[in-house]
């Protein structure tokens, strides 16, 4: 009786323990961090993976130096990264998850089919857009108000190339002054693939300029992303050859255009044949894969390249080395430096944003939030952090989605890429600046 009279006292005591535990003040909860939560499409396999590569790696090394400086005064930043391949339906079904499952405030997005494609379904939305297709068709906030490009729109870039070759070849150069006394007019030509949006983009306004400077364009030739021989293509012109061109795709298929060129005797330094390249298509890879083929190649850029000295160069390396110890940093790129700069834009949007007390991440306020950081895209102008990537300021405002008229040129010399400066288009063309923008 008494075993089983302390068994009970003891149970009962227990009990009286465990309630009282469970009703004791709790300690000190963990402090909960809000994410700021962005979609970031990339392509890493697909067919502009050569240059997609590079810039997805620096995706993620940009958001952990900013997640380690505090992130968004204090609120950190949670980046979805996909693959898409380079394929429209997977960017569309991936935006989808972005907005629907992710619950993104912003994307950051990557190519101009499918950016271009999306851009009905963004407005709709009124989702943020960032993306890596600098098309002159999403800079018209009349037509595309969400959608944002970080550098100098493929129009802007492919005149100011085609400006700087006349310039500084076509009206200085001996090689060309036989032709130009003799009253003959350059022949230019576009090199690259005909169903890629993002290579036919600029053609329009590109061979506008052309025509105005007194070029007689010459037939296009149609050249895949995926190309390794286009002798066919550089045959077709070789009859009557072009004094410039004007190449549309990425790195790998354009050194294989310039290095046919190259072998069969139209084009090398001092020949009549000159290259001018957009921006996806130039970078530290051009000069490896291409050698000698390359030499005075010409191209706009939209930041520093890798291996030159900009102001954030030692950042920039650090969380290379940091975050991606395996990649080498000569197999580093210009891509590199890019999604430094687009991940930085965001940032600095969003640091005004919160700082106006306007970042509300709750569920509730998410279709708000989302909207509302369209205002202040626009309205944090000018953004200063281009120059941590040796550019000028970026400007965005409610009319104009064009970020900057001054293009940075670069060229190929003496087997390194050196910086030729700014060409500013709306200096140079003050009466068309304003009817260039949306193409």
């Amino acid at each position: 009786m008494r075993k089983r009279w302390f068994a009970l006292v003891g149970g009962i005591l227990l009990i009286s323990v465990l309630v009282l535990v469970g009703c004791a003040p709790a300690g000190p909860a963990a402090p909960v961090v809000e994410e700021i939560r962005i979609g970031s499409l990339n392509d890493m396999t697909g067919a502009t993976s050569d240059v997609g590569k590079d810039m997805a790696l620096g995706m993620v090394e940009a958001v952990a130096y900013w997640n380690d400086q505090g992130g968004i005064n204090g609120k950190r930043i949670k980046m979805f990264q996909y693959d898409y391949g380079y394929r429209v339906p997977e960017a569309v079904t991936t935006y989808k998850r972005f907005r629907d499952f992710d619950k993104v405030i912003a994307v950051w997005g990557w190519g101009t089919g499918d950016t271009e494609a999306l851009s009905p379904t963004i407005n709709k939305d009124k989702l943020v857009y960032l993306s890596c297709s600098f098309s002159g068709h999403l800079c018209d906030p009349a037509k595309t108000p969400y959608n944002f490009v970080y550098g100098s729109d493929y129009t802007t870039n492919a005149r100011a190339a085609l400006q700087y070759w006349w310039d500084n070849y076509w009206m200085k150069d001996p090689r060309y002054k036989a032709d130009r006394e003799a009253g003959v007019k350059p022949r230019f030509v576009f090199f690259g693939s005909f169903g890629t949006p993002y290579s036919t983009a600029p053609v329009q306004g590109i061979k506008e300029l052309a025509e105005k400077l007194g070029c007689e364009l010459i037939k296009d030739q149609d050249v895949s992303l995926f190309a390794l021989d286009t002798k066919s293509q550089v045959l077709a012109v070789k009859e009557n050859p072009p004094h410039i061109v004007w190449h549309g795709n990425t790195t790998m298929s354009v050194a294989t255009t310039i290095k046919d060129f190259y072998a069969l005797g139209l084009s090398g330094p001092g020949k009549s044949t000159m290259h001018i390249v957009n921006n996806w298509g130039f970078d530290e890879n051009l000069l490896k894969l291409g050698g000698a083929a390359v030499e005075e190649t010409i191209a706009p850029s939209a930041v520093a390249y890798f291996v030159w000295d900009y102001p954030w160069k030692s950042k920039v390396v650090e969380y290379c080395q940091k975050i991606h110890p395996g990649t080498p940093l000569d197999a580093r790129l210009i891509r590199t430096v890019q999604a430094w700069m687009k991940v930085n834009i965001m940032v600095d949007a969003l640091k005004a944003m919160d700082a106006a007390g306007k970042l509300d991440l709750s569920p509730a306020a998410l279709a708000t939030t989302r909207a509302e950081l369209k205002t202040y895209m626009e309205n944090t102008s000018p953004y200063n952090c281009a120059e941590n990537y040796g550019v000028p300021p970026r400007v965005y405002t409610p009319t104009d989605h064009r970020p900057t008229s001054k293009v940075l040129i670069a060229q190929i010399s003496g087997g390194k890429i050196v910086n030729r400066g700014f060409l500013d288009m709306k200096a140079l063309y003050p009466d068309l600046w304003p009817k260039w923008l949306g193409y």
